[in-house]
Order: structure tokens, then sequence, then C-alpha cells
């Protein structure tokens, strides 16, 4: 069924309808990981706020060639091969193990495979084609072994992030490279020593980071597509120095619509190894089915802050559990297209991906569903086919009480005969983030 579908534009800056260059096909490319460390709850939002977008065009009848990519030859990576494994060049290793652990993850959180899932090692003859097609136009330039994009040639650049070159040039931080014409260039192709790496007309290198998004979705989807995904934390530099590659060499317009997610924080900070609040996919799945955290991202639109924590997902999970017992197993799941109920909560989902306003939908119409079995019936159906979550019922958690919760549940019992309600309080919380519930009594 097709129904118009608004979408924020991070190039716009306002929600707009959104239109296809071909009215019945979609070409979206989502800025997939760089697969050096586990995949952590960010990704998770970000991979599942796409993974709906990309049921919902299918559902609107659009044929979607979703690519998204991994970024498996690249600093951070090499960085892990040579403090793992002892030598840069086995980051090939290291790149397949967190592919496979990231593939795990997204399985758990049932979202789909894209259509295609590049490798920027796949592809460095495109990447390298792509940087001569640069140069050749003017906007690039080769300095012993390295390629550099020469931003000022790009008049356009800042128009994504909203910044001037001015403004740039003010913020710079200018590295010692004597090799940039401009502070502001940045690198395409990076020297290598001879024999290490891939073969280039510029000598032995790899590719830099920016370059290597832009060859794929060319290569993949076409010089131009629809839907560029990606977290708020690529608009820059990454996403704009895209939109300089790509339009550099094709001209414009590369992306018709920037779709972007906001940050997860914990405790209105940003995660962070640093501040000990960063949590991977698996360990938040040792405590909470994966069911509930896709459940409890849907719950928050895309576009707003998440601020995280295991008190949000306990009160998912309860919710979420209701959820289960209300579509049963004796519940079948049947086609929602004729459906009044599913028609409304789609309208919701195609105003932003608006999920809490769809799950909104539920909540009114939750007596009137509970008489109506084949309403009731489409209406999870929906839930399954579009919103990806299998209402099958979650098996009851029994928390093994270690010798650690013990003690903290001692501490704790001891600062409240003290009425130490600080202390009392801090320690209550690490106990629900061990997945323990304790209940407040009075002293």
């Amino acid at each position: 069924m097709k129904k118009p579908l608004m979408l924020t534009n991070t190039l716009s800056g306002k929600k707009e309808l959104f239109e296809p260059r071909n009215p019945n096909s979609v070409l979206m490319y989502v800025c997939g990981v760089t697969p050096y460390d586990e995949a952590h709850i960010g990704h998770g939002r970000c991979y599942v706020t796409f993974d709906v977008l990309f049921r919902l065009l299918q559902q609107l009848e659009y044929e979607v060639t979703y690519a998204r990519n991994f970024t498996d030859v690249d600093d951070k990576l090499l960085n892990r091969a040579e403090k793992e494994l002892g030598d840069r060049m086995r980051f090939g290793e290291v790149a397949q193990h967190y592919i496979d652990s990231f593939t795990d993850d997204m399985e758990k959180l049932n979202c789909m495979k894209p259509t295609v899932e590049p490798r920027v090692t796949q592809v460095i003859p495109d990447i390298i084609r792509f940087v001569q097609g640069l140069i050749d136009k003017g906007h690039a330039y080769a300095v012993d072994g390295d390629v550099y994009y020469a931003v000022r040639s790009f008049p356009d650049y800042g128009k994504l992030s909203r910044r001037t070159l001015d403004d740039l040039q003010v913020g710079a931080r200018v590295e010692v490279n004597d090799k940039k014409h401009d502070p502001l260039d940045f690198a395409l192709w990076k020297g290598e020593p001879a024999g290490s790496f891939w073969h280039s007309p510029w000598g032995y290198g790899r590719p830099g980071w920016h370059i290597e998004c832009s060859a794929m979705a060319s290569k993949f989807l076409g010089a131009h597509i629809d839907i560029h995904g990606g977290g708020m934390d690529l608009i820059f530099p990454h996403h704009e120095n895209e939109i300089a590659q790509s339009e550099g060499l094709f001209g414009p317009r590369f992306a018709r619509c920037w779709v972007h997610n906001a940050f997860v924080q914990v405790n209105k900070e940003k995660m962070s190894k640093s501040l000990n609040n960063f949590f991977t996919l698996k360990q938040v799945f040792e405590q909470f089915d994966p069911m509930v955290v896709r459940y409890y991202y849907l719950n928050h639109n895309y576009t707003n802050p998440l601020d995280f924590s295991f008190e949000g997902l306990q009160v998912a999970e309860k919710n979420y559990r209701r959820l289960c017992a209300f579509f049963d197993e004796t519940c079948s799941a049947d086609e929602f297209n004729q459906s009044p109920t599913a028609s409304l909560m789609i309208d919701k989902l195609c105003d932003d991906l608006n999920g809490a306003a769809l799950f909104g939908v539920l909540f009114e119409k939750w007596d009137e569903l509970k008489n109506n079995e084949q309403e009731r019936s489409a209406v999870k159906a929906l839930f399954q086919d579009l919103m990806g979550l299998t209402l099958l019922p979650l098996p009851e958690q029994q928390v093994e009480i270690t010798p650690e919760i013990q003690a903290l549940l001692d501490a704790r019992e001891k600062a409240r005969q003290e009425r130490d309600w600080k202390k009392s309080d801090e320690l209550r919380d690490q106990l629900r983030q061990l997945g323990i519930e304790v209940q407040d009594r009075k002293a």
C-alpha cells in the first residue's frame, strides 16, 4: 500500500515528504561498523532504526536495495591487530572475528539482512578508480604516495553539517603535515611501505576512511541514491566528506534524504569506556532478551537522544511480556493490509518512524482488540513483520545470587538500618544493573 512517508532530512533540517528518484524503487545506504570491537548499544539503536525503515519501505511497495558496509581496513583495526596478534597486517583476522560477532548480534535483534553487505577490502580497485577520477576532475592531488581531497575545490562543502569553510579554518587543528595544500584537506589514499596493502598509481597504500563509503555506494547502488543513513556522529566529517567526494565525481545530488539517528546516552552523558558507562549488546543480552532491547529502542523516536538505563529496560520487559501474553499462541498472525487498526498504526510509523505513537494506538484500542480476533491477529502480524518483534513468550529469568550480589544486598540493608539513604540508593542502582530488583521498605 502506497502511503506518504515523512522523514527528517538532515540536509534540509526538517521533516519532509520522502520522494525517491524512481517512484517504484529505493536505493538506501547505511554506514556499517568498523569491526575492531564488539557492537554496543548505540550500534543496536542505529541498525534497528534502519531495519524498521527497510521493512516499512517494502510494506509501502517499494523495491528496496539496502546496502550496509563493513569497514574492514582502518587505523583502529590495524592497531587492534598489532596489540592482540603482534602484526598489523593480520587485521583481516580481527575484522572477521568481529564481523561474525556483529552478525550474531543483528540476528538476535531480528534485523533483516541488508540486500548487500560490501567490505572495503573487496572493492579496492573501485576505490582506486574513484580516487583517480577525483584527481582527473581537479578535486584531489597526489603527494609522495598520499592522495588528498582539495576541500576548497568543492564550493558546497559544509552544506550537510551547516559549517562554513571559514568556521572550519578557524577551528582546524593544523597537524604537522607539510604535504597538504590546505589543513582542511583530507586523505583519500594513505601511502604505505612498498609491498604492503595494495598497489596503486601512487604507490602501495590503503584507502582513507571517507572514500570507502562513496565508492561502495556507487558500485552497489549507483552514483545517486535515495537515502543515506547512519548515526549523528557521522554527519561531520564522514558524511560531509562523502558528499564532497561523490558529488565531486558524479555531480549533485548524491543522496536525496539524509537520515541520522540520535546518540545513546547513559545518565545524560555520552557513552564512554572512560566513564565506565559503556555497554556492548552482548553484555545487555546477558540480562535482557534481545526482543526486549528491540522493543525498548522502538519506543523512542530515533531523532531524539536515548537515555539508556537498565531501569528503562526493566519497564520495557514488563510491557513486552504483556504484549506477548496479549498476542499469545492462540492468536494466529494474519495479513494486516485490510485492517483499520493496522492501517492507523502504519500511518503513525510513516510519520518519521514514530514507533511510540504506533504503540500508543495499540494501548488506546487494547479493550477493543480483546474482543475482535480478526483485528488482533492483524495487529500481531504487523508487529512481527513490520516492527520485527517475534512476540514469543519470554522465559522467566532466574538471577543467581552470587557472593558479589549478596555482599551488595547486605551492604544496602546495613545502609538502610543506619538511615544512610544516599548510599542505599546507590547500592540499589548497582543491584538493578545486575538484574536484581529490590523493594524499598520502611526502616
